[in-house]
């Protein structure tokens, strides 16, 4: 019999990520706290996302908010990377980019903590930005998914192909 397997990836439905920014740019701008502070938030590239406000507490609380809406979509507020508030001119400017991917230095974690608590005769392969977990037994596989989902890991993880 073949062997059973399944990926861990690390995506983001970038969709949602727009919706939930759609929702945070509607709120900002009927939120009375927000009046008067130039406060913003938009897309800046491919994977960033800028706020911008008149003062440091201003951005925060735009990030608070957006992250918010990001829990509420649905995802992990693991894909989000938030930088510090930079004051550039009279505003001060945030960049929060999104992660997205395994990079080597996680999998090879992931990798070894599968080998070291998982059961045995479980296969870890690194392919690309995800790994492909293999097994002959599909319980084995189910134990391994619940292990990593109690693991607190730096990034976000989905189980995908299962099979």
């Amino acid at each position: 019999m073949a062997d059973s397997s399944f990926d861990i990836v690390s995506k983001i439905d970038r969709q949602e990520v727009d919706n939930a920014l759609n929702q945070t740019v509607k709120e900002i701008g009927h939120r009375f706290d927000f009046k008067g502070t130039g406060a913003s938030i938009a897309w800046s590239g491919q994977d960033n996302i800028e706020i911008k406000a008149n003062s440091e507490e201003r951005a925060s609380a735009a990030l608070d908010v957006f992250k918010e809406k990001v829990v509420k979509r649905g995802l992990s507020l693991k894909v989000l990377d938030a930088g510090e508030p930079k004051l550039s001119g009279k505003e001060y400017r945030m960049l929060v980019s999104l992660k997205e991917g395994i990079d080597q230095e996680h999998a090879k974690k992931i990798s070894k903590l599968i080998r070291d608590e998982g059961p045995k005769g479980i296969k870890a392969q690194i392919q690309g930005e995800e790994l492909r977990v293999s097994s002959k037994k599909k319980d084995d596989l189910q134990e391994v998914i619940s292990l990593l989902k109690g693991k607190d890991l730096d990034i976000a993880l989905q189980f995908v192909n299962y099979r």
